[in-house]
């Protein structure tokens, strides 16, 4: 009888554990995202957004998760951009104004074709970089309500950024847990944000993809996986 309790046990713990993780994205149709569809699309097994020099966006555009708010979680991307700058947006949310609906503000996860910005946590319409690479920032507010930031070195910005291959795939992993957030492509840890700033920081929030304005570019994301 304990033998048999323990392997029920067992099995409850391992059903437990598949059901924390979940697909986002089925590798064949945008079913759950939703983005202007001037620019995103699927495209050999992953979400595809483009710009062209005949086809621009005029602002930043997103292609939004529709199965809800985010709250602490553990998620992983695969990810490849080809000219411009992108990002995964999470705990984020729609801006306010009359747009076409596509317009997210809130924490991202930064990645770009040239070698500054990949793996720093950006607000997006919400106090610009938080945390550098390299840096475990702490966001704090003075007594006259101005942000300050204790930043730490922990790393040195250009090896890490050694470590993200250039228009190839990389795997971007983002963990949140009440107010600590902590980003790592390829494995490597490239920022670390705590945020005390009570008055903005966010508890919840949307997950999005951006298309960047400006020059022409294209982003590529797939295996994304929730835990």
């Amino acid at each position: 009888m304990k033998s048999f309790k323990f392997l029920i046990s067992l099995l409850a713990l391992s059903c437990a554990s598949v059901h924390a993780e979940k697909k986002l994205f089925d590798g064949k149709t945008m079913k759950g995202w939703d983005g202007d569809p001037q620019f995103w699309s699927v495209k050999d097994g992953a979400i595809v957004g483009q710009t062209t020099k005949e086809n621009p966006t005029k602002g930043n555009t997103f292609a939004i998760w529709k199965g809800g708010k985010l709250k602490d979680f553990d998620l992983y991307v695969d990810f490849k951009i080809e000219g411009g700058n992108s990002g995964i947006q999470y705990r984020s949310f729609v801006k306010p104004g009359d747009h076409d609906g596509w317009r997210i503000g809130g924490y991202q996860a930064d990645f770009e074709s040239g070698d500054r910005y990949s793996g720093i946590c950006y607000g997006e319409g919400f106090r610009g970089i938080l945390s550098d690479r390299g840096f475990h920032t702490t966001l704090t507010r003075n007594d006259k309500g101005k942000l300050q930031k204790d930043a730490k070195k922990f790393g040195d910005s250009k090896e890490i950024g050694k470590t993200i291959k250039k228009r190839e795939w990389n795997t971007y992993r983002i963990t949140a847990k009440g107010y600590h957030f902590t980003h790592y492509i390829n494995g490597v840890k490239t920022t670390e944000l705590i945020d005390n700033d009570e008055k903005t920081r966010r508890a919840d929030g949307l997950l999005a993809f951006q298309v960047h304005a400006g020059p022409p570019m294209k982003v590529s994301f797939k295996n994304i996986l929730l835990k």
